[in-house]
């Protein structure tokens, strides 16, 4: 063995190769077990690494990639306040610790908890970043200091989605999350006001699809209350209603019209909306339902024999 230059050899059998105890660091005679050099470090790879050797890298040792939306990630250092300083002084350093560790600490459970509610509702990754970076800038704001993290972050959950084009009702969030729709949406109105944050208005067609799959609904069908949510916002049928419910009635009336008839209630369970509120909004649309329809539909029921509500 030979370690800084110097070569390590025992002084009682120069002759004898030395054995090197890895757990105590120590380099050990086997002949009268004399240490010959002790506390070696070993810098090396406590494993066996199958990346390319000869490149000079060694990617097992680099520890976690670093992420940019934490702050010190896992190699913060801590610089410690000078002799002599004031009591203040190093109150000040501790307390500026503190607050960038708590803001970490913050920001991976959100990232925790957004992974956890997209995952159950299969939203790609790409809508997780956006979360995680809109949760980033909430913290930045502290406007929201004080509130549900898990509110938080399930707003942000709410408006990534909505960025991304792929919209969810706030009752598919909450079904995600262990907050109530009060909070998520308080939560949700602060971030918009604090980011200024401008989001295209969300429209019935934008639920449309997954609604009717929820429902094993045709593609005729869809089509169908796709058309009838469309024109009946032309015809200014629905003031004040939301797109999930204008959603909603458009699906029972084109399915109560259709061989796949499905109820009110059926419908409200998948689109988070009551049976009440899709057959009062039903009941707008039925005057108009001649104009409606489109023109290639294929009734099963006529409009004259359709529910009255």
């Amino acid at each position: 063995l030979s370690g800084s230059g110097m070569s390590l050899s025992c002084p009682n059998h120069p002759g004898a190769h030395l054995v090197e105890d890895h757990r105590a660091g120590d380099v050990i005679c086997p002949e009268c077990g004399l240490v010959v050099g002790d506390r070696l470090v070993d810098v090396g790879t406590e494993w066996r690494s199958f990346s390319n050797e000869r490149s000079g890298t060694d990617p097992s040792r680099v520890g976690a990639p670093e992420n940019p939306l934490l702050g010190s990630s896992d190699l913060s250092t801590s610089i410690a306040v000078g002799f002599g300083s004031s009591e203040g002084d190093q109150s000040l350093a501790n307390a500026q610790r503190k607050s960038m560790n708590n803001l970490d600490r913050q920001m991976t459970q959100a990232m925790s908890v957004i992974r956890e509610m997209s995952e159950r509702i299969h939203l790609a990754k790409s809508i997780q970043d956006q979360a995680a970076r809109t949760f980033r800038d909430v913290l930045d704001t502290k406007v929201l200091k004080g509130k549900n993290s898990e509110a938080q972050a399930a707003a942000c959950l709410y408006i990534a989605c909505r960025k991304e084009g792929v919209p969810r009702t706030f009752k598919e969030i909450c079904a995600v999350s262990r907050v109530s729709k009060k909070d998520i949406g308080k939560c949700f109105k602060l971030i918009l006001k604090s980011l200024e944050t401008n989001l295209e208005q969300i429209t019935s067609a934008d639920f449309m699809s997954r609604f009717c799959g929820n429902l094993d609904l045709p593609n005729m069908i869809q089509a169908a209350a796709t058309r009838i949510a469309k024109k009946a916002v032309e015809l200014d049928l629905v003031a004040g209603r939301s797109p999930i419910s204008i959603a909603a009635a458009a699906i029972y009336m084109a399915s109560q019209a259709s061989a796949t008839k499905k109820s009110a209630r059926e419908i409200g369970e998948i689109a988070g909306a009551a049976e009440v509120t899709v057959k009062q909004t039903y009941r707008l649309l039925y005057p108009k339902a001649a104009q409606l329809f489109p023109e290639d539909f294929r009734f099963d029921t006529p409009i004259d024999q359709l529910p009255l509500s």
